[in-house]
């Protein structure tokens, strides 16, 4: 009995032995292999930042505003009796729009006018008689107000009367009518428009961090969709607080547009020179990578890639400003950024 157990036991022995060195075996000959595919290097581009002068310059969108704007409307309602203007033309200050029928408040400013002759003279007797002490300063002061009465009256039809002129308030181009001779006009009722065009208004929000480096006078640039045409304005007026809602600060420029190539109404892409910066750090813009915290780029660190947080700022169409994070001679990747981790072995191509 003592025998059978002795060999059961170093039976059991031995196929115990037997798979541990087969394991070991195995595990000898996968794990060179294995580890040589972990650590096989990713080749990537890279560049080597250097200290250079950047011009900050901050991209915006803005409207295009006309200069003047009014709705042209009659100030008192009657039969519009002519129309001096051609829809689409040019006018000029002052100058006569149309004219409203005004051949009641005519007579009535005749009668108006009879009514103040007479008035006029009972003061003047009136007065006359005060100084003969044959009235009383009252009575003279009662006649003496019906002549101001009457007097107040013709002027006021008489400012009726004028106002059936309509002129232009200022210079510029018309629109399209809406009435024609013969139309009943009110207040309420539309006639054109009149729009200053010769120069705009370019309105624009900056971010508040650039509230500071932004102030009356500096020239921006802007171009118009459909045309390459690069345009210049000045900055005039800068609102005196940042909103609240959206923590941008309104601007706005003065833009000639003498040949009227520009419309109001229209969208402008607007670029903002901001302070020269010495000494910046830019690299280019595919070299960053969004994360929830903020930005993060990737620089070669003895055959390594290693993970940075960066700070930015404006950015262009090819190259970002970097704040902090990055010093001159580290080396940015710049290609498979996304497929990297942090350690993971690199192999850097400078370009």
């Amino acid at each position: 009995m003592k025998i059978k157990t002795l060999v059961y036991t170093l039976l059991i022995i031995g196929l115990v032995g037997f798979i541990g060195y087969r394991i070991t075996k195995n595990s000898g000959a996968k794990g060179p292999k294995d580890k040589g595919k972990e650590e096989q290097p990713i080749t990537v581009n890279g560049t080597v930042v250097k200290l250079q002068t950047f011009d900050n310059n901050l991209a915006l969108s803005g409207s295009i505003e006309a200069n003047e704007q009014v709705e042209i409307r009659s100030e008192v309602s009657g039969i519009v009796k002519t129309i001096y203007f051609q829809e689409g033309s040019n006018v000029a200050k002052g100058q006569v729009l149309l004219k409203v029928d005004d051949i009641e408040l005519k007579a009535q400013l005749a009668q108006a006018k009879t009514k103040e002759s007479l008035a006029s003279e009972n003061e003047r007797r009136a007065k006359l008689l005060l100084q003969k002490e044959a009235i009383s300063q009252e009575e003279y002061d009662v006649a003496r107000a019906d002549y101001q009465s009457a007097k107040a009256q013709s002027q006021l039809i008489l400012a009726q009367i004028e106002k059936t002129t309509v002129r232009a308030p200022f210079s510029g181009k018309i629109g399209l009518r809406s009435i024609s001779p013969g139309t009943y006009v009110t207040p309420a009722l539309l006639v054109a428009k009149l729009v200053n065009s010769g120069q705009l208004k370019i309105t624009f929000s900056i971010p508040e961090k650039y509230a500071s480096q932004v102030n009356k006078n500096r020239i921006i640039t802007f171009k118009v969709t459909g045309s390459d045409a690069s345009y210049s304005a000045k900055i005039y007026a800068i609102e005196p607080e940042v909103e609240i809602a959206t923590r941008t600060l309104k601007v706005r420029a003065l833009a000639d547009n003498k040949n009227g190539k520009l419309l109001p109404g229209t969208f402008a892409d607007v670029q903002l020179p901001l302070d020269i910066i010495k000494d910046a750090v830019v690299i280019p813009t595919e070299a960053i990578i969004p994360v929830q915290d903020g930005k993060k780029v990737f620089i070669a660190n003895k055959g390594m890639a290693k993970e940075v947080m960066v700070e930015t700022a404006t950015r262009t169409d090819a190259s970002i400003l970097v704040l902090s994070g990055l010093k001159a001679g580290d080396t940015v990747l710049t290609s498979g950024v996304m497929s990297l981790k942090d350690e993971s072995p690199i192999v850097v191509k400078i370009k």
